[in-house]
């Protein structure tokens, strides 16, 4: 056998299918692309899906990839056994129609033999047990003997799913020798031992499985292969596991050099060290794919990674956050076949320690809290912790319920996970019923029902104003015959020129009038996708069924709102070239007067960033793109690359939003037909609303205009009060400032002096509490640094003294604690003592036994706060 390496394998491969005129394909991202049945490409097939059901055409009929793959479902065994692996490549070769078993059959060989070199003897086949085409050219054709094809049942050698192309399996298993295998006389391929290692799959999709489970044979059938790149390595070098290849084990290494333990010396810390190498290398490839960690899909499976590899770090000792420096291992293990992992390298290692650091803020207390159930569970002699323990560890310390079920395993006990879930679910009730209390415009429409099969016509993206009829009316959530003036209800007609609430766009407001009748509209909203709902006021007249009425859309504030939502796409765009592929959209709402754009990003934005990302919107609109709207299909939307919501469902028709060759989005919005009438964009707020999920609040059009008068005015305010002009104002309020920090110091030092002044009557104040003089006063008009300078220099004056002194500073309660070391040796605890106190006025504080300091909220309860001291020394005293 060859001795070959990981990357030299793969070299093989792609060239030998490269001859037999494959086209080799680069491996496509682990975000599946408009595949919502995947979470993560887990599959060299995954991404060709298109190409096997005819949705789409191949580029060409033979083609050869090696994937990146990400597999899950087995996690819980990724580490603990030497095989299982979470990130993986897959070598596949594959056929759109062209050839068939034949072919796959001969080459597969040829390359095994060939140029792998693997001795003939060491191959064994395993076929489907009815296939008996891939017997023959196994046996007649390739000369493989008739003792080493294995035939199995439909478990093992059959590829199929509910529905769709399907079929039977051939499977090459190389023989790894007796030592591996176990005492069976008649081991052969299927025995569960680690003997026979099967190292590639070959699949022929010849039957198409119907809804009634009726295999019909496809017209043109497909060939799918699939060999573990990971695999195939270890058996070329006769290594025990993929743990022992490289560039795995420089991985290893440098886990060992980290933690300071040796592989291969104790078990429990070799799991650990194969979870860690296991999961870097998920994470490096998922981050460097746009992935971040979040609470849901694919972000949660990277965040349980990040975190199941966290632990297992302290579990062997790492005190420090070391996986984003670990990223650099992978980057320089795999950088030459994936050139990207280098050029994204810090945005990964950024990514990373932020997950790092959120986790380690709740480890600790999560697993002590665990650990406390543990041994009360111990005592109670069971073995089962509730679900309503395991969902509040999950819900207040971020604790992934498969990091508690990891942790119990290893003291022998379960989760109770049908309770976990029925808290999540009350979770997702509570969080559903606030969303509906919220929503203060929701109707109940009960009344829907009874509008048959009646259609409102949407021709507002060309018109705003049509004659129209009206086919229905509600009023207070029932049909009725007419409206009145005075009556709030709802107008349906055959055709409207209002838009619909949706993707993020507010709904059309303006009037709907005739001769005898005028109402506003104050809002639009979409019922189903039949039935667009008009909700007016009638101002006056009578309106009723099947009258001819003229509907008015907003002019301005319909502009106004397409300025905004051609903005949103512009700044979708400009986000993911500025801070990485990863941002995609989270959310947004488009009015007339602003917008508002959520997405999904892990860290703040810098102020350089930010001017970034504005200057670049900006250029865009003064460059006057097109605004184009392509009504087509969904299929041909996705091939022109059009940008569409992965949470999203769309209809097979849809409509992309075209802006010149920098931004394609589907859209079924409102929009400007040139980005020059967005005017100008300004970004106004910048924050984060959860995990992993930022804010962008901006204007534009009228608005901006409006925003830089107020801005303007102020200005000339400012000028005028300080008695300067524009261009000096700057230097003007600095040397204001600069004043007012030298007035202030002065001040302060006055304050000082006074008070110091009166400390011989403070001291007279002092009261002795159970053998100790105490002193809690408040003063009046002081900062910190004064409040401890005063707290020092009454210490000095005293030779045995407890000081507790609080003050109100710009709102805000002060207090510092002090005591002379001989009542810290009685017990006395000054940290602990003012933590108390600041409690009452809704702070928080401590320090050490002799000096402390704290804050309050509230300064109404500082009186009340420092007349508690006294109980809470006499308690500490006892104690």
């Amino acid at each position: 056998m060859k001795k070959l390496g990981l990357h030299e394998i793969r070299k093989e491969f792609l060239s030998f299918f490269q001859e037999k005129e494959h086209l080799v394909l680069p491996s496509f991202s682990l975000v599946p692309k408009n595949d919502k049945s995947l979470l993560l490409i887990n599959a060299g097939m995954a991404p060709l899906k298109p190409y096997f059901t005819g949705i789409e055409e191949p580029p060409k009929r033979r083609v050869v990839t090696c994937q990146k793959c990400v597999r899950t479902g087995d996690i819980e065994n990724v580490g603990k056994t030497a095989r299982h692996a979470t990130f993986f490549e897959m070598l596949g070769n594959f056929s759109f129609g062209d050839y068939f078993k034949k072919e796959s059959i001969k080459w597969a060989w040829e390359f095994m033999t060939e140029r792998l070199e693997i001795p003939v003897e060491k191959l064994w086949i395993s076929i489907y047990k009815d296939d008996d085409e891939a017997y023959e050219i196994w046996n007649k054709e390739i000369g493989v003997s008739e003792d080493k094809i294995v035939r199995l049942g439909k478990d093992d050698n059959f590829w199929e799913l509910e529905i769709g192309p399907c079929g039977p399996c051939s499977e090459i298993y190389v023989d790894r020798g007796a030592e591996y295998g176990c005492e069976n006389e008649d081991c052969k391929p299927g025995c569960d031992c680690d003997r026979y290692v099967e190292v590639w799959n070959l699949v022929f999709s010849q039957y198409d499985k119907d809804e009634k489970g009726n295999y019909n044979p496809l017209p043109n059938p497909n060939i799918d292969t699939g060999m573990g790149l990971e695999r195939i390595t270890v058996v070329l070098q006769d290594a025990d596991n993929i743990f022992e290849i490289e560039p795995i084990k420089s991985i290893v290494k440098r886990v060992e050099k980290i933690c300071q333990v040796k592989y291969g010396t104790d078990n429990k810390t070799d799991v650990s060290i194969r979870i860690i190498t296991d999961h870097i290398r998920a994470i490096t490839f998922m981050v460097s794919d746009g992935i971040i960690p979040s609470n849901e899909g694919r972000g949660y499976v990277l965040r349980r990674l990040i975190r199941r590899a966290a632990r297992h770090g302290k579990l062997i000792g790492i005190k420090e956050n070391f996986l984003y420096d670990l990223v650099d291992e992978v980057i320089k293990g795999w950088k030459e076949i994936y050139p990207e992992l280098s050029e994204k390298r810090e945005q990964i290692r950024k990514i990373v320690k932020i997950e790092e650091e959120k986790f380690e803020e709740t480890i600790d207390q999560g697993i002590n809290i665990l650990k406390e159930h543990i041994e009360k569970l111990k005592k109670e002699k069971t073995n089962i912790l509730d679900g309503n323990t395991a969902f509040k560890l999950y819900d207040t310390y971020g604790f992934p319920l498969e990091l508690t079920k990891e942790i119990l395993e290893e003291e022998g006990i379960k989760v109770d996970e049908e309770g976990f879930n029925t808290e999540m679910e009350k979770q997702r009730e509570r969080a559903r019923k606030a969303r509906e209390k919220e929503d203060k415009n929701a109707w109940k429409l009960d009344f829907t029902a009874e509008l048959g099969n009646l259609k409102t016509n949407f021709i507002g993206y060309d018109k705003l104003v049509s004659n129209s009829k009206v086919l229905a009316l509600i009023n207070n959530e029932e049909t009725v015959d007419e409206l009145v003036e005075g009556n709030n209800g709802i107008i349906i007609l055959d055709k409207t020129p209002f838009y619909p609430e949706g993707g993020g766009q507010i709904g059309d407001i303006g009037t709907i009038e005739n001769d005898e009748f005028k109402a506003i509209v104050n809002d639009t909203k979409k019922e189903n996708e039949n039935l667009i709902l008009h909700y007016v006021k009638v101002l006056e007249g009578k309106i009723s069924v099947n009258d001819l009425v003229k509907a008015n859309v907003n002019v301005e504030k319909r502009k106004n709102t397409a300025r905004n939502h051609s903005a949103t796409h512009l700044l979708h765009k400009t986000l993911k070239d500025v801070l990485g592929s990863h941002v995609n959209q989270a959310g947004s709402l488009v009015e007339p007067n602003r917008l508002r754009f959520d997405f999904t990003h892990f860290e703040g934005i810098s102020k350089d960033e930010l001017n970034k990302i504005e200057d670049i919107v900006n250029k865009k609109i003064l460059e006057g793109l097109n605004v184009e709207a392509i009504e087509t299909s969904l299929d041909e939307a996705k091939k022109m690359g059009a940008t569409a919501l992965f949470d999203e469902k769309y209809a097979e028709d849809v409509r992309v939003i075209k802006m010149g060759d920098y931004s394609m989005e589907l859209c079924g919005g409102t929009h400007v037909k040139n980005t020059s009438e967005i005017g100008l964009f300004k970004i106004i707020s910048e924050s984060g609303i959860s995990s992993g999920v930022r804010r962008i609040e901006a204007i534009t059009g009228k608005m901006l205009y409006e925003y830089l008068l107020d801005i303007n005015e102020k200005l000339e305010k400012l000028t005028r009060i300080l008695k300067t002009n524009e261009k000096d104002i700057v230097d003007r309020v600095e040397i204001l400032n600069k004043e007012n920090k030298v007035l202030q110091k002065e001040v302060d030092r006055l304050k000082s002096k006074l008070a110091s002044s009166k400390i011989d009557d403070i001291i007279k104040e002092a009261k002795e509490i159970l053998g100790i003089k105490v002193i809690s006063k408040k003063i009046e008009g002081m900062d910190a640094n004064s409040l401890r300078d005063l707290g020092d220099k009454i210490k000095n004056k005293m030779d045995s003294v407890l000081v507790v002194l609080g003050t109100v500073n710009n709102g805000k309660v002060l207090f510092i604690s002090m005591a002379s070391k001989d009542l810290v040796s009685k017990g006395i605890h000054a940290g602990n003592i003012i933590r108390e106190v600041a409690k009452i006025t809704k702070g928080g504080g401590g320090g050490r036994p002799d000096m402390a300091q704290a804050g309050g909220k509230d300064p109404s309860m500082l009186d009340k706060a420092l007349n508690s001291v006294e109980n809470i020394v006499k308690c500490q005293i006892k104690a």
